[in-house]
């Protein structure tokens, strides 16, 4: 009837492919484009203008490590945004088995962390010694230092006599540096009374008892591990936030590729009959 008297008819294709799912995916993957982005800014920032820093001593460079993460970051939500906005497999599959190998690689990593935690200590105990013998070669390195010297009240990595390491600090007869055997005013015990810069001057000639008068005796090690040990469920939250957006992602895209799987076989469907309407 439409048709005779010449009404016009508005017919929409079906489609598998839901506008949720597929605008829920770009978006998400936007703002972690938009984070890559900065990441990436910022690690090239910091390689530009501190050049060769002594945060190398770390094992690995924080800028470079921001670089890397960045571009890695810029590559993966590249393919998720191009590949649910183009509704393209191959783009959508090359997202989720990265996403997936990440997740599994962090699994892993915390695995191993857990069942080798005295080789971790250990590493990070040799990365700490590091840091105190390039204490004084870069201003942030030094102000890290202090900030995790002054919240969790400690000196040194394993005692405040690690500062003997430093060339500045080293208790040697032949330094002659002001500052012989002495630790960094962030070891000092910090009072309401006027506060005395020089309270780390000569400590490391006292013993141990005599030293806990004017500075913090514990190493910053055993601290950290105790502070981990009583925030544990912290921790699993922030690991929790970690993952809860990779397995979003990864479940957004394996809907989306469903989706995209069907509505290619109904489109092939589709032309198979209209050439051969009677197969």
């Amino acid at each position: 009837i439409a048709q005779k008297y010449g009404i016009p008819i508005l017919i929409t294709e079906f489609t598998f492919v839901s506008t949720v799912v597929k605008y829920l995916l770009f978006f998400f993957n936007m703002i972690f484009w938009v984070i890559a982005l900065i990441l990436i800014a910022i690690g090239v920032y910091s390689r530009t203008v501190k050049h060769e820093t002594a945060l190398a001593c770390l094992t690995v460079d924080p800028a470079l490590l921001l670089m890397i993460v960045g571009i890695l970051m810029f590559f993966i939500t590249f393919c998720g945004c191009v590949g649910s906005l183009r509704e393209n497999v191959c783009l959508l599959q090359t997202f989720c088995i990265i996403l997936t190998i990440i997740f599994l690689l962090q699994l892993v990593a915390g695995v191993l962390g857990f069942f080798f935690s005295d080789k971790a200590r250990g590493k990070v105990t040799e990365m700490f010694d590091n840091a105190i013998k390039h204490y004084r070669d870069d201003i942030d390195l030094q102000n890290f230092i202090d900030y995790g010297q002054k919240q969790f009240n400690c000196c040194g990595g394993i005692s405040f006599l690690d500062w003997s390491q430093n060339m500045y600090f080293n208790c040697s007869k032949e330094n002659p540096s002001r500052e012989r055997c002495s630790v960094p005013f962030s070891c000092c015990l910090l009072s309401e009374t006027v506060i005395n810069t020089m309270c780390g001057n000569g400590v490391q000639q006292l013993e141990y008892l005599a030293a806990s008068a004017f500075i913090n005796t514990n190493g910053c090690i055993d601290k950290v591990v105790n502070w981990i040990h009583s925030n544990l469920f912290l921790l699993g939250g922030i690991a929790l936030g970690l993952a809860i957006p990779q397995l979003v992602g990864i479940l957004l895209s394996q809907i989306l590729i469903s989706q995209i799987q069907d509505q290619i076989k109904l489109q092939n469907y589709n032309q198979q009959h209209r050439s051969d309407p009677w197969s």
